[in-house]
């Protein structure tokens, strides 16, 4: 009933409001189960990704690293403050999310997330101890969340040939070399004037230098997806 109710396109989501959703009379039942009923979300984590790659395993599988924002209009809320939200288009009060997505020719679901923590939070000890934030996390840059999420999944024997991420995490020299020693392949986006290559040149150098016959338009499982590739 909470994972449903959360689902609903609410404007707010405190315990009265999803109780009215779940067409309860009062919040008791969800505050009672947020406040005293002891259960592990990552627990639930392992069974999701268990239940997803039982469904949706393939071999050739993709994981997908993205984060996303969730506007919010307190001040409360573990991690919120004023940064750039992908789900609004600019900056805005809210949280921050890195989650990996699970995709194969037979669907895709989300297998994995962590809570993007930042600086002035991490630091903040009255915060973190009036929140209840676990004393082990700390603060780290999205991409080495994005890191993190790939390590698990490759330890847990997630079935996937390929990963593919925006230059958030495709610009990051360590997530990248997490991916090849595992044996799979990355498709990546990076910024155009990171520099690569010998001798070094920007990748906009390199993409200039390069005729027009180099390029062709790929297709991702039949359908025509506007891709390019050298």
């Amino acid at each position: 009933m909470y994972l449903r109710v959360l689902l609903e396109p609410l404007e707010r989501k405190n315990g009265w409001q999803l109780a009215e959703a779940a067409g309860d009379r009062s919040p008791d039942g969800v505050q009672d189960f947020l406040a005293r009923t002891r259960w592990s979300a990552d627990a639930v984590r392992d069974q999701l990704r268990t239940y997803v790659i039982e469904h949706l395993g393939d071999p050739d599988g993709v994981l997908v690293l993205d984060e996303t924002g969730f506007v919010k209009k307190g001040e409360h809320s573990v991690g919120v403050q004023r940064q750039y939200s992908g789900t609004a288009g600019r900056i805005e009060n809210c949280q921050i999310g890195v989650f990996m997505t699970y995709a194969s020719q037979q669907g895709y679901a989300f297998i994995d997330r962590e809570l993007y923590l930042p600086k002035s939070w991490a630091q903040d000890a009255k915060q973190r101890r009036e929140r209840h934030v676990p004393h082990e996390v700390a603060f780290h840059i999205k991409p080495q969340i994005g890191q993190a999420l790939l390590e698990r999944a490759i330890e847990t024997a997630v079935p996937f040939a390929w990963v593919t991420a925006d230059s958030v995490y495709g610009s990051t020299w360590s997530l990248r070399q997490t991916i090849v020693p595992a044996g799979r392949g990355y498709v990546l986006a990076v910024t155009s004037g990171q520099v690569w290559g010998w001798p070094y040149q920007t990748v906009a150098e390199h993409a200039a230098s390069l005729p027009a016959d180099a390029w062709r338009e790929d297709q991702l499982w039949g359908r025509r997806q506007g891709a390019a590739s050298v």
